[in-house]
């Protein structure tokens, strides 16, 4: 049953995925036919990560009171129907509106599922889940780009999308009752902790804020390359969009790959050691971009720079029982799922406007830049928790 479970739950990352990549491949098309400059697509993904951080933050209690299979089955439904309604938007506001349901449904999904897998199954696990969301963010710019192909149809992408989640939704919510035959998830809200353990009280521990400020980091360099990298394809190394659409699978097609490798190296190599050599090989695929060498080698950048960032978030996830304890993890990972939408929120959109004015030819930069201050707040965050230490006894 545990078994069970457990695939439901890759299914239902699947969906998390799926919308994550959508914007960034049918921009190029889209932000012409919605008239409206190119550098709008940073506020729609406002929209998409308010909705998430609002989810984020109130998921200890929405999760204490239904449960993480109730929350994830009905967040799917949720997203699915607003993908649907933005595949009809003809107005740019109409797609700002369908964005908020839509990173509600997205942020609340993650943090249930992300401390569940914690708490209750192994590092690999971890790193395998999060490479099913690889699978759904690689799959969503790859059929953009058969619409694209075929008449700039980036509004196809969106409703074949939608029916995905709709099914998947329905396979959610058909599982209901396989949580109440497993053991561990029959005893959730005991596994979650006191409930006087709330987002004051666990920001409080020693650590956490250079626990969240990482996620904050990671997210702000990975979701604006899957926002801008088929842009910067386009208007930097002069590729066509449909192309340059499929090209952007690329980087999510290394993070999915990456992540599935990491969770079978995960069964021998501590998790501190899958993020630092992650965070290396991110840094060697930004410079490899950020270098004027022919395409072929830009493409082998975006997809190191995938594999760099697949083990960082999965691993950092996994640790944070033991960083803060079990109790506070529900709502430190809350927090970090928060920070990580904040990132998601205010970065993508200044570097579009940077884009738009100045050019994305410094996008490779910004991706170092990111990379860095990620590496100095999980340093900072280890020390002040005693996890260099931990991991040095294990």
């Amino acid at each position: 049953m545990a078994t069970a479970l457990l695939i439901i739950i890759y299914l239902a990352f699947i969906s998390l995925g799926l919308p994550d990549s959508l914007l960034g491949a049918s921009w190029p098309v889209a932000y012409a036919q919605l008239g409206v400059p190119i550098s709008y697509a940073g506020f729609v993904s406002i929209f998409v990560t308010a909705g998430t951080v609002v989810s984020s933050l109130v998921s200890v209690r929405v999760i204490r009171r239904f449960g993480t299979g109730v929350v994830t089955a009905a967040c799917v439904l949720l997203t699915a129907s607003a993908l649907m309604g933005i595949s009809f938007a003809d107005r740019f506001v109409y797609l700002c509106l369908l964005a908020i349901p839509l990173g509600l449904g997205g942020g609340a999904i993650d943090a249930a599922l992300n401390n569940y897998v914690a708490l209750h199954y192994k590092a690999s696990h971890m790193s395998f889940l999060h490479s099913f969301w690889g699978v759904g963010a690689t799959a969503s710019p790859l059929i953009v780009a058969y619409f694209l192909a075929r008449g700039a149809n980036w509004r196809g992408g969106y409703r074949t999308v939608s029916i995905i989640q709709l099914v998947l939704a329905v396979v959610m919510i058909a599982s209901l009752p396989l949580w109440k035959r497993v053991p561990h998830a029959q005893n959730e809200s005991a596994d979650a902790g006191p409930i006087e353990i709330n987002n004051r009280a666990a920001i409080g521990r020693r650590g956490a804020v250079a626990a969240v400020l990482s996620f904050f980091f990671y997210c702000a360099g990975e979701m604006t390359t899957g926002l801008w990298a088929a842009t910067y394809f386009v208007n930097v190394r002069g590729v066509d969009p449909s192309v340059a659409a499929s090209w952007g699978s690329l980087f999510f097609f290394g993070i999915m790959g990456g992540r599935m490798v990491s969770g079978l190296l995960a069964i021998r190599i501590k998790e501190k050691t899958l993020v630092n050599v992650g965070i290396a090989i991110a840094a060697i695929g930004a410079l490899t971009l950020a270098l004027p060498l022919p395409q072929a080698f830009q493409l082998v950048g975006l997809l190191l720079y995938g594999i760099g960032c697949a083990p960082v978030f999965p691993n950092l996830i996994h640790i944070t029982p033991r960083r803060f304890g079990a109790s506070h993890s529900q709502a430190i990972i809350g927090l970090q799922m928060a920070a990580a939408y904040t990132g998601s929120t205010l970065m993508p959109p200044l570097v579009g406007w940077v884009g738009q004015n100045a050019g994305f030819a410094a996008l490779p930069y910004y991706l170092l830049a990111c990379l860095g201050a990620l590496f100095v707040s999980i340093i900072a965050c280890n020390q002040k928790t005693g996890f260099e230490v931990k991991s040095k006894a294990m």
